[in-house]
């Protein structure tokens, strides 16, 4: 769904966010405006109950009422002002302490399936990625959001419906004073909305970079090179600027924010002097008791106060964060990567046809004109430059990535037309950019198994298998100093990646440079170590390092996203070419034999 053509207007925005609000927490929304409807009730009966107090109070002195009667209608307003306390207590800890909560942590569970159904390849994109982090913003708003419309609805709503049919009972005129506190206020808060919908669009690219600037200053993972470097001047910097942009933005909205509201306090003002005058002609012209013109006119200010409440604190939020809202709905209504469901045999092996590639926003391809088969119980290797496309033909070849032109067949099934779940179901893999998860050394290992019970066992097999030596680490140990637990060495962490690709049962494997921070003989020994695992399996090793490349059954040679030589690695240094060329650059790096 395009971004561009899709518009979400105010209506549209609750109209669709309601539901989604209510099926969070169906039971808790429920609870939630029948306290805000009881609360509203219970303004409305203060201002009926203010009047037959002061009208006792007359009579009283007139000699009409007695003491008695007096105070019976003192200690029901004494009652009913109880009453609004103990509701409006109720409904602040229910909404902040219980529905708040409970709704974030159900809409930040529907976003995060949603973004699981997203084409991977998005995440390549600079647009997704702003839409993303502008989605994050809304899953906070959101909640807040849907609770000022059951407010206004349910409290404000209640309470305005049942004080005008008072007002209109005393006299019809007087339900003037709703529409003078309403229109103008409404009339600004048309362009409130405009103003901060604008905002929230500008600020959610600036908003990224500064918290990657910020992230670059002080995040454990860059802190160290950030000041061995003295880089920490040059990131403060782009932090200083940015911010200085982002506060630019937010105060020009402010400021003309500001402006409306001083223009809607003027109305306001004028709004509430006209309805004191009607209500005074009313009394001095016998159409309305003392005590109703006492109650009524109490009630002025409260009324007032109220739709400035609705129409600027509420109503303003609502507008505040309608474009935070809508980012949310926005990244619902994106398009989901979609297939038919299929068993996957991996006695087909592996096959790519004339596969290219192109990523988005980009001209050029980074995979072109591939084609190439991966037998069964058969290990490729793909060697190359940086840069060459080895790691996106592995994308495309595992199914992460879907090409741009030709077709990939994984086990059998075409990764164009089969799901996610079908094509990636039995394939493991270590990468070059693995993640070092703040959990113990176990779940660390198990992350691909969670649903069944962990085997200790196979766990300190597949650690053994990738090389990882445990000292004192134990099992159950924390691998995060963050969380009271220690830190692993670089050649420490890649073993435990590797060992988690391990544990997966797979019928497909790949290692694609996860060895960087080990020496080129130690990684020849795991390469080798791997070939042994693999035996029987469609395997593939990705790696500049021509040493470990020689243990594949054949070598893939790439060059500018193309395959520019294929064949066994005697085959490939007894012709000249780009192989023959880097096994001669590294080949004192390895043990000959």
């Amino acid at each position: 769904m395009s971004r561009e053509k899709t518009k979400y207007h105010l209506l549209k925005v609750i109209v669709r966010i309601i539901p989604i609000q209510i099926r969070s927490a169906p039971w808790n929304c429920l609870l939630e405006n029948c306290l805000g409807v009881m609360h509203g009730l219970m303004f409305a009966l203060s201002v009926m109950v203010t009047q037959r107090l002061f009208d006792a109070i007359s009579d009283g002195a007139a000699g009409r009422a007695s003491y008695r009667e007096c105070v019976i209608q003192l200690v029901l307003l004494a009652v009913v002002t109880f009453g609004q306390q103990i509701i409006n207590g109720v409904q602040n800890f229910h909404g902040i302490g219980v529905l708040l909560p409970k709704s974030a942590g159900r809409l930040t569970e529907l976003i995060h399936r949603k973004i699981r159904k997203i084409d991977p390849v998005r995440f390549e994109d600079t647009a997704f990625l702003d839409d993303l982090n502008k989605a994050k913003e809304g899953i906070k708003a959101i909640t807040m959001f849907c609770m000022l419309i059951f407010v206004c609805v349910s409290f404000y709503g209640v309470y305005f419906i049942a004080v005008g049919i008072y007002l209109f009972r005393l006299k019809p005129v007087l339900l003037l004073t709703l529409l003078l506190a309403f229109v103008p206020a409404m009339l600004a808060q048309t362009i409130h909305v405009r103003i901060f919908a604008s905002l929230e669009e500008e600020s959610a690219p600036l908003r990224r970079e500064h918290d990657y600037y910020q992230k670059a200053i002080c995040d454990r993972e860059y802190f160290k090179e950030t000041r061995l470097l003295g880089a920490f001047g040059f990131f403060y910097r782009l932090f200083e600027n940015t911010m200085k942009v982002l506060t630019g933005k937010i105060w020009r909205a402010e400021r003309k924010a500001a402006l409306l509201r001083l223009l809607m306090d003027f109305t306001t003002f004028a709004g509430m002097a006209g309805s004191a005058y009607m209500l005074f002609t009313a009394t001095m012209s016998g159409e309305i008791t003392v005590g109703m013109f006492a109650a009524v006119f109490a009630a002025l200010t409260q009324i007032f106060a109220m739709m400035q409440e609705v129409v600027v604190r509420q109503m303003g939020n609502m507008n505040r964060d309608v474009g935070k809202v809508v980012n949310f709905i926005r990244l619902l209504d994106m398009p989901e990567r979609d297939g038919m469901e299929g068993e996957i045999d991996f006695t087909k092996g592996i096959t790519a046809e004339n596969v290219s590639f192109r990523y988005p926003g980009r001209n050029a391809f980074s995979v072109k004109n591939v084609s190439l088969h991966i037998a069964e119980g058969e290990t490729i290797a793909i060697v190359g430059e940086n840069g060459a496309g080895k790691s996106t033909l592995v994308r495309l070849l595992t199914g992460i990535y879907r090409p741009t032109e030709g077709m990939v067949l994984v086990g059998g099934l075409d990764t164009g037309s089969y799901s996610v779940s079908s094509i990636m179901r039995g394939i493991s893999g270590v990468f070059q950019r693995y993640q070092r998860y703040k959990m113990t050394l176990k779940d660390n290992v198990t992350i691909s198994d969670y649903t069944a019970q962990a085997d200790s066992g196979r766990i300190r097999s597949v650690l053994t298998e990738a090389g990882f030596e445990k000292g004192n680490v134990g099992l159950e140990d924390m691998l995060s100093p963050e969380f009271d637990g220690t830190d692993l060495s670089g050649g420490q962490w890649q073993r435990v990646a590797i060992a988690r690709g391990l544990y997966r049962a797979n019928g497909f494997i790949i290692l694609d440079e996860p060895t960087s921070a080990i020496d080129p003989v130690e990684e020849t020994r795991i390469y080798r170590q791997f070939a042994r695992l693999a035996e029987g399996k469609c395997a593939l090793v990705v790696t500049h390092r021509i040493g470990s490349a020689r243990l594949a059954d054949r070598i893939v040679v790439m060059d500018g996203g193309r395959i520019v030589d294929i064949g066994t690695h005697e085959e490939l240094i007894a012709r000249p070419g780009q192989y023959a060329r880097m096994w001669e650059a590294q080949a004192q790096w390895y043990e000959r034999g």
